[in-house]
């Protein structure tokens, strides 16, 4: 039934086809009359709907997370693709076919759980590949591990998101512990493997990206730290030690309080896990941010609300527009009367230290103008 797709809507289209409403807010304009805008997907992306006439016939036609068949021209504004509708109608769901509406990972999920038993054949401590063999011996969890998203609108914000971002993050995990030796590298890579595992459960993916009751009112970290001690409780004589530090990479994996961390990392593992965690989040929610705009011939994106700032999609090998690269500059040492005096640094303090006032006061006027000239009328040419 699915006639056209995101992906494939040009400016000035006629576009007739059905959509998943993602998003549906009701708002006033300047002028007093009501107008409605639509986040509407499928699984190429999603366009922006607006409806400027027959608003409240239409709201009172569908609701949030339902399907309708759209009808209006797509136009470009301010760098985005827009649909105006013109007419829409319900659909009910037995006419539609899922598949073309959820957005899906570009990997083929028997690929991505092939490389995931081969990163957990690969550990040599017994006791933590016996607990990843405990989950990948759960039908149940490895299906939802290798559908779910791993965010509802952050980053891997598709079916099969959360496998493989958790596969990026043990990946940059083997590279961290080749690189710097001491680490653990077992725990690292099952910390990574797991550290989102509360997903499969917090998160709603039947039809669209949204928490369930009890990812609400308790979280995937926490979800998660509960799924570990229930396999651990499986698998006797599992080091309670081990067990300790499996459950803190996963309760200090966002860093910092204020970022949902019930706990911040206070191993050296935990804080690499953090990091790298942050590192493959970013770098996918800048990518996905960039890609959403084709039709926008702008060298930025448009603005970031999350990250705060516009992004350059230029290549890095060209200065923004508008600017010019700055030639060389010749090597010619200058004349030491003509160099500016360079500021004094405060050496940067620990926290809670107190600041040495007293230094900074004794660097007096006088001792400022210590040996320079104070000749106004002399041209620099004269004090060669």
């Amino acid at each position: 039934m699915k006639k056209v797709f995101v992906e494939q809507i040009r400016e000035r289209d006629w576009v007739e086809s059905p959509f998943l409403v993602r998003d549906k807010i009701m708002a006033m304009a300047k002028n007093g009359k009501p107008y409605m805008t639509l986040k509407l997907v499928d699984r190429t992306g999603e366009v922006e709907g607006r409806v400027w006439d027959r608003v409240d016939e239409f709201a009172g036609r569908f609701e949030k997370d339902d399907f309708i068949q759209a009808s209006g021209k797509a136009s470009v504004y301010l760098g985005k693709m827009q649909l105006v509708i013109q007419d829409l109608e319900r659909v009910a769901e037995q006419q539609i076919d899922l598949a073309d509406f959820l957005p899906v990972s570009q990997r083929r999920p028997e690929e991505m759980v092939a490389e995931l038993r081969g990163k957990v054949g690969a550990l040599s401590d017994p006791h933590l590949k016996s607990l990843m063999e405990a989950f990948l011996a759960d039908a149940a969890f490895l299906k939802a591990y290798s559908q779910a998203p791993a965010a509802k609108s952050m980053h891997h914000v598709y079916l099969g998101g959360l496998l493989e971002h958790s596969l990026a993050v043990a990946s940059l995990a083997e590279d961290v512990t080749a690189r710097y030796p001491g680490l653990n590298r077992d725990l690292l890579v099952v910390g990574a493997l797991l550290h989102d595992i509360g997903k499969v459960s917090e998160l709603r993916y039947e039809r669209s990206f949204d928490y369930s009751d009890e990812g609400k009112l308790l979280g995937h970290i926490v979800m998660g730290v509960e799924m570990v001690e229930e396999k651990v409780r499986q698998l006797p004589g599992f080091p309670r030690p081990l067990v300790t530090l499996v459950k803190h990479l996963l309760l200090s994996h966002h860093g910092q309080y204020e970022y949902g961390s019930p706990k911040r990392p206070k191993t050296l593992e935990a804080v690499i896990l953090n990091y790298l965690d942050d590192l493959d989040s970013k770098i996918n929610g800048v990518r996905t941010h960039i890609e959403k705009e084709p039709d926008n011939s702008n060298s930025w994106t448009s603005y970031h609300r999350l990250y705060d700032r516009y992004f350059f999609k230029g290549t890095a090998g060209d200065p923004p527009q508008g600017e010019t690269r700055p030639a060389a500059p010749v090597a010619v040492e200058p004349p030491r009367a003509q160099e500016p005096a360079k500021p004094q640094q405060e050496k940067p303090r620990e926290r809670g230290a107190k600041p040495d006032h007293g230094k900074r006061l004794g660097f007096s006027l006088a001792d400022q103008l210590r040996g320079k000239s104070l000749d106004l009328f002399t041209a620099d040419d004269d004090k060669e």
